[in-house]
């Protein structure tokens, strides 16, 4: 019972961030939809740490390089989905204000996905692999 209110609480973070992403985008006052393209950074951002734990080995203790160019990969498509909206922002593509609320969309989408690795990646009996 406690994965499923994990997963519950987990897509209500998904809808509150997925909410500022498009106020950023359709309130009257910014009317652009460029800040959408950050959709693509969260679908990007889990794939590489999906392949490094279905590759790596986790018999030893150490550091695994499959597993640390994974992070360094994920760090860089975080940070690239934090940087287009400033970049959209500072050419005046956008509005500031819709810079922010892309910026605390991109923030709770990126914990929301953490928190699915923290919940789901465990390894134990209930894990992500059961969905």
């Amino acid at each position: 019972m406690a994965g499923v209110k994990a997963l519950v609480g987990l897509s209500f973070s998904g809808a509150i961030g997925l909410t500022f992403l498009l106020l950023g985008c359709a309130l009257d006052q910014y009317g652009k939809y460029w800040p959408l393209f950050v959709l693509i950074f969260y679908v990007l951002s889990p794939i590489p740490t999906f392949i490094a734990r279905r590759l790596s080995d986790d018999t030893d203790a150490a550091s695994n390089a499959c597993r640390e160019l994974a992070y360094f990969f994920t760090t860089g498509i975080v940070v690239s989905s934090f940087g287009l909206p400033v970049v959209l922002a500072r050419k005046a593509i956008i509005e500031w204000g819709a810079c922010g609320l892309v910026m605390a969309g991109n923030t709770v989408i990126f914990l929301t996905i953490l928190g699915f690795f923290v919940v789901f990646g465990g390894g134990d009996d209930f894990s992500w692999e059961q969905w």
